[in-house]
């Protein structure tokens, strides 16, 4: 279909890099959301190439949903945004189904036209009740709460950065089609740091890579990891709610560009048994008056006491939150101490195998690792798990917390007895929340084999909450 008549939005990875930089810096400096709102609705008023804007929001499970918007009736409705609820798994039922989009101008994204489409901007929502109280199965709300109370309680910024890690299969919707052959086919076999230019991984990355940096992301460094067609890209750690924002981004484009390459991006912590799973390594930390308080030079390992304590929180708690953490069968599979599984309830400076590491810093990188993250997990309720339980969780009167000899449970049908009888996570979700949660992934894993064997099971793959099949389900 020709273009030649449209003139919609399209603007350069260099414009578009200076623009959301700019944004994010308003973010990080917590403007009013009264004057970032007045300066986001006035540029969609002036800037007549947009045609809509793409709103998104996150379910329960942490899938990622998108609304698109006429812009010039968002300029008339933004403030009154509905959708039905029922529809989205883990929300309302359907006597109580509408929910109200709250938009969050602090999380506004220009993404480049060539992968996103022209005319668009995206931006994130805040999912809200019929009372226009923020509503409790919305993790994302849930955590910027949590975000907002210890700022303005005892100004603490809190902090992470993720190092997400995926496979690159070949051919378009790898993980749809699975039950079909029952493999995956990679597109290299190059391995850990090594992928040759121009070949399809080195080509993936690269597109991914500058995707990323035109939408802001501020990139360190991205290479291939030790599994063939394996990769990761790291960027720069964020305040909290931008960080998990940035974990749906991150994933977004990843599938974008696959697709766009006649690929598939599989986040399945272990797609392929025999080989290194993937994770999502959540590096956090916390900052008060602009002095990391997890820092402390004549501290163990350089990390505050206040530091060690986040720590002893977590390990705690380990078994409770385990299901955060991992939520999906597949991702018990990854949780093996031959490939460096952080299985280990213990923290450690060098050991891998630990749920927790302490990586070497200074004054401005002192960080805890929490290990045991799956990356199909809701990022919005990975966070909020490990900063609430870090935070104001208990710490055990055992002196060898640190060391003990403990593992996270090897299934997801333990993890969930640990969730459910958690009284910590009552705390932490709310009970109405906590139940929903716990009866989606027992859905999921009642369709599994419960012996899931040393080959990734069709199920497995086929009700994976990242590649959700409205239809599959409905047959249930």
């Amino acid at each position: 279909m020709s273009t030649e008549l449209r003139d919609f939005l399209m603007l350069s990875y260099t414009e578009l890099e200076a623009l959301n930089l700019a944004a994010k810096e308003d973010r990080s400096k917590r403007l009013p959301a009264a004057e970032i709102q007045k300066k986001r609705l006035k540029y969609l008023t002036d800037e007549t190439r947009i045609k809509a804007v793409t709103v998104l929001f996150s379910d329960l499970e942490g899938r990622l949903h998108m609304l698109d918007y006429d812009k010039k009736f968002l300029l008339k409705s933004f403030d009154n945004l509905t959708f039905d609820g029922s529809s989205i798994r883990g929300f309302t039922a359907q006597k109580e189904s509408d929910l109200r989009l709250a938009i969050d101008w602090a999380a506004f994204y220009w993404a480049p036209g060539d992968i996103f489409g022209s005319g668009k901007v995206l931006v994130f929502g805040d999912v809200l009740g019929r009372d226009g109280k923020p509503f409790s199965g919305d993790m994302r709300g849930t955590l910027k709460t949590l975000s907002n109370e210890a700022y303005e309680k005892d100004g603490y910024t809190l902090n992470a950065a993720n190092e997400i890690e995926g496979f690159v299969f070949a051919g378009l919707d790898a993980e749809r089609h699975f039950h079909e052959t029952g493999k995956f086919e990679y597109v290299n076999t190059g391995g850990y740091y090594h992928s040759l230019p121009g070949d399809p991984l080195r080509t993936f990355i690269d597109t991914v890579a500058e995707v990323q940096r035109a939408m802001g992301f501020e990139n360190e460094k991205d290479h291939p990891e030790v599994a063939p067609s394996q990769f990761e890209i790291n960027y720069s750690y964020g305040e909290v709610v931008a960080a998990a924002d940035t974990i749906q981004l991150y994933k977004l484009i990843c599938r974008q560009v696959a697709t766009r390459l006649g690929m598939s991006v599989s986040f399945l912590p272990k797609p392929v048994v025999g080989v290194n799973g993937n994770g999502m390594h959540t590096n956090v930390s916390v900052t008060k008056d602009g002095k990391n308080i997890f820092w402390d030079a004549n501290g163990e390992e350089r990390l505050s006491k206040f530091g060690w304590e986040f720590i002893d929180r977590i390990l705690t708690h380990g078994d409770d939150i385990c299901l955060a953490l991992n939520s999906s069968v597949n991702a018990y599979r990854r949780l093996d101490p031959h490939f460096e599984a952080p299985n280990q309830i213990k923290a450690s400076a060098i050991d891998r195998g630990s749920m927790i590491r302490v990586p070497f810093g200074n004054e401005r990188s002192a960080r805890v690792e929490v290990r045991s993250v799956a990356p199909d997990a809701n990022p919005y309720m990975v966070l909020l798990s490990v900063f609430k339980t870090g935070l104001h969780g208990t710490i055990s009167s055992d002196p060898n917390i640190r060391q003990a000899s403990r593992f996270l449970p090897d299934n997801i049908y333990d993890a969930i007895v640990h969730f459910r009888n958690s009284s910590w996570t009552t705390e932490l979700f709310g009970a109405d929340v906590k139940e929903r949660y716990a009866e989606l992934k027992q859905a999921s894993a009642d369709r599994c084999p419960r012996l899931l064997g040393t080959f990734v099971k069709a199920q497995e793959v086929q009700y994976h909450h990242e590649v959700y099949n409205q239809f599959l389900w409905n047959m249930f």
